[in-house]
């Protein structure tokens, strides 16, 4: 998870990314995972810097591109947050780009449940779902105010998403007891990504598939915490390897069905 300061102009956000994917990928890592508008800058925080909510795009395309040559020159993949542009005057969206280790773009997470102020004046929403998969685990996006959202966590959970990268640029601490109750009912781990100057309230922060955090970032500035997924983590066996599997068997409900009786106990519900 890396932890920058993210402001209205591409740039900057470009050279702190960069340097954030540096740190982390010369700490061991194989993902770098970013903040919501952690590119571009965010309009809901950021929009009294935006002129009318016009953007230069031209800076925003040339920070990805030098952030996508920079993660296929370390063999790292990054997924980082900005605004996508579309075509004439359409609002753009709130998107993950999600950069493969050979430099590419090879999908891209648009936010799909915006709140009222971003789908009333900056953003258009996205409508699919986006998992990727990078040594064996299975990456899902989402963003923000999705966390309120439990259908697109299960969602993630049926998918068969071991973690999902989690960014916001929001400075709620409920968001993070939210993803660790989503992590705990789903038994996925969930990388929480969010900017510096939002790690006051709730920093950066890996929550495991049983719902505690495992690493968090510090409170008070830029940071990059990198962290294992582990499934071999005895601390994480209930979780992973008997809590998941079970609850996926008792949604299907087959378990059940076998063992319902008929008794005229069970059907009359007024006896006492």
């Amino acid at each position: 998870m890396a932890q920058t300061h993210v402001a209205a102009d591409p740039a900057a956000n470009g050279t702190a990314i960069r340097a954030a994917v540096r740190q982390a990928a010369d700490g061991g890592a194989r993902l770098v995972h970013f903040a919501e508008g952690a590119l571009s800058g965010y309009a809901g925080a950021a929009k009294p810097h935006y002129a009318g909510w016009r953007i230069d795009w031209a800076p925003v395309a040339e920070q990805l591109a030098a952030t996508m040559a920079l993660a296929g020159e370390l063999g790292v993949w990054v997924v980082v947050g900005g605004n996508h542009r579309l075509t004439g005057d359409h609002w753009p969206h709130n998107s993950l780009w999600v950069i493969a280790d050979s430099g590419d773009v090879v999908d891209r997470y648009d936010k799909r449940l915006l709140s009222h102020n971003e789908v009333s004046g900056f953003y258009t929403p996205g409508e699919h779902v986006c998992t990727f998969a990078v040594d064996g685990f299975t990456f899902g996006c989402l963003l923000c105010i999705e966390v309120n959202f439990p259908e697109l966590w299960m969602q993630q959970a049926d998918l068969g998403v071991d973690c999902v990268l989690f960014s916001s640029f929001s400075e709620d601490p409920i968001f993070e007891i939210i993803a660790r109750g989503h992590a705990a009912t789903t038994g996925c781990w969930v990388s929480m990504a969010v900017p510096a100057q939002c790690a006051p309230a709730a920093s950066c922060a890996l929550i495991g598939p049983h719902g505690y955090l495992l690493r968090r970032a510090k409170s008070d500035g830029p940071d990059v915490v990198c962290v294992d997924l582990d499934r071999t983590d005895a601390d994480l066996d209930i979780a992973l390897n008997k809590a998941r599997p079970w609850r996926a068997a008792a949604r299907a409900g087959d378990i059940y069905a076998t063992r319902r009786v008929t008794d005229a106990r069970s059907f009359d519900r007024t006896q006492p």
